[in-house]
C-alpha cells in the first residue's frame, strides 16, 4: 500500500511539474500560421480510448498551442488499415497515427516489450516506472528514431482474462479453451490451455456456444464493451500482462517543421499524457470491475501468491525468446528482470 500510494504521490507531482512547464510554454508563444495534421488511431470511434485518448489529446493541443496546430483525428481503418499506420506515418502519408505495439514487431522488435510480456509487472504504476525511471521509453524513441518518427507511449493498462469456468490453481488453464494473441497466446498454450485467435466480432459467439470458455480483450473496459459479462461471470486476477501496449508515431520531419514553441508544447503535452490516461483508465478499470460485480453478478478470482509466481516463473521462458530477438529486446528484457528482482520477485 506504501509503494502504491507513494507512486501516486511521484505521479500527480509529475503532472504538476510538466503542467506549469506547458503553461509557461503557452504564455511565450508567438503567433504563427496554423499548422493542420492528419491523424488515424487506430481505434475506432466506438471504443473510449478514440474520445478519451484521441480527441481529449488533439482538443489539449489545439487549446495549448492556441490554435497553432490542429490534429484532426480519423477512427481507425477510415484513412488506412490499421496495419499500415506505421508506414504511412513514416512515409507522410499522415502526420500522426496511433497503433497497437504488436502492429510494428517486424519493424520494431523490442516493441515486443511493450506489446505485454506475460506476468512482467503487476500494476500499470510498474509499467510507468520501467518506462520512465528505468529508460524503456527513450530506448523506444530510439528505436523508431531509425524509422524517422517520434514515440510517445499513449498509457499502461492491465490485460485481464474473463471467464465461463471457476479456476483456482495454474493446473486448472490445462483443456481450457481460450481466445488470445500475440505473446499471450503462445504463454496461455504454455500453461496448458488451448488458446487461439478470433477476430472481434466473432468473440461474443463463440462464448455462447461453448467454442470458447473465456478470453482477454483488454481487461474490465474491454469485457463491458463487448458485453462479455452476460456470459462469463468470473474475471481472473492477477493480470496475465500489464504493458504500455498503445502508443503515438508522428513524423518526424512534419515535428521538425513545427515552430520550436509549438514543438516543445506538443512533446510536454505526449509525455503528460502517458501519465494522466494511465491514471484515468486505472480509475475506470476499477469502477467498471466493480459495476460488474454488483450489477452483472461477476467473481473476481484473485489467485493465491503461490499461484501467481508459478505463472510468472513460467511466463520467464517468453521473456528469454523475446530476448533474443535483437539486442535492444535483450536489454529491454533484462531490464525487466532487474525490475522484478529489486522487488523481491523469485524469477530464477
Amino acid at each position: 500500500m506504501k509503494k502504491a500510494l507513494s507512486m501516486s504521490v511521484f505521479a500527480v507531482f509529475a503532472v504538476v511539474l510538466v503542467v506549469l512547464f506547458i503553461t509557461g510554454l503557452m504564455a511565450t508563444a508567438e503567433a504563427a500560421d496554423v499548422v493542420k495534421w492528419r491523424c488515424q488511431p487506430y481505434w475506432p470511434n466506438s471504443s473510449s480510448s478514440y474520445q478519451d485518448s484521441a480527441v481529449a489529446l488533439a482538443d489539449k493541443i489545439k487549446e495549448r498551442t492556441n490554435g497553432q496546430l490542429i490534429i484532426e483525428m480519423f477512427p481507425g481503418a477510415s484513412l488506412v488499415p490499421a496495419t499500415e499506420v506505421f508506414n504511412s506515418v513514416k512515409r507522410g502519408m499522415i502526420q500522426m497515427g496511433s497503433i497497437n505495439a504488436g502492429y510494428a514487431l517486424s519493424q520494431v522488435p523490442v516493441l515486443a516489450v511493450a506489446n505485454g510480456l506475460p506476468m512482467a509487472f503487476n500494476d500499470p504504476w510498474e509499467a510507468v516506472y520501467f518506462h520512465i525511471w528505468m529508460g524503456y521509453e527513450k530506448m523506444l524513441r530510439e528505436e523508431v528514431a531509425k524509422h524517422g518518427m517520434y514515440w510517445s507511449t499513449d498509457k499502461a493498462n492491465a490485460t485481464e482474462l474473463t471467464l465461463k469456468k471457476k479456476i483456482a490453481t495454474v493446473e486448472d488453464f490445462k483443456g481450457l479453451k481460450l481466445r488470445s494473441s500475440g505473446l499471450w497466446q503462445k504463454y496461455l498454450v504454455s500453461l496448458g490451455a488451448a488458446a487461439s485467435y478470433l477476430p472481434a466480432g466473432e468473440i461474443y459467439a463463440a462464448l455462447s456456444s461453448g467454442v470458447v470458455d473465456g478470453l482477454h480483450y483488454g481487461a474490465a473496459q474491454g469485457a463491458q464493451s463487448m458485453k462479455l459479462y452476460e456470459v462469463n461471470k468470473f474475471h481472473l486476477k492477477p493480470a496475465i500482462g500489464v504493458s504500455g501496449n498503445d502508443g503515438w508515431l508522428i513524423n518526424q520531419q512534419a515535428m521538425d517543421q513545427l515552430p520550436q514553441g509549438v514543438r516543445d508544447i506538443l512533446i510536454s503535452t505526449l509525455e503528460e499524457h502517458f501519465l494522466i490516461r494511465t491514471n484515468q483508465y486505472t480509475f475506470l478499470e476499477e469502477r467498471t470491475l466493480s459495476d460488474a460485480v454488483k450489477n452483472s453478478g461477476v467473481e473476481v478470482i484473485q489467485l493465491p501468491a503461490a499461484e501467481s509466481q508459478k505463472m510468472r516463473k513460467a511466463a520467464v521462458k517468453i521473456w528469454d525468446e523475446v530476448a533474443g530477438k535483437d539486442p535492444a529486446c535483450a536489454t529491454a528484457v533484462q531490464m525487466v528482470k532487474d525490475f522484478n528482482r529489486q522487488l523481491g520477485r523469485d524469477i530464477d
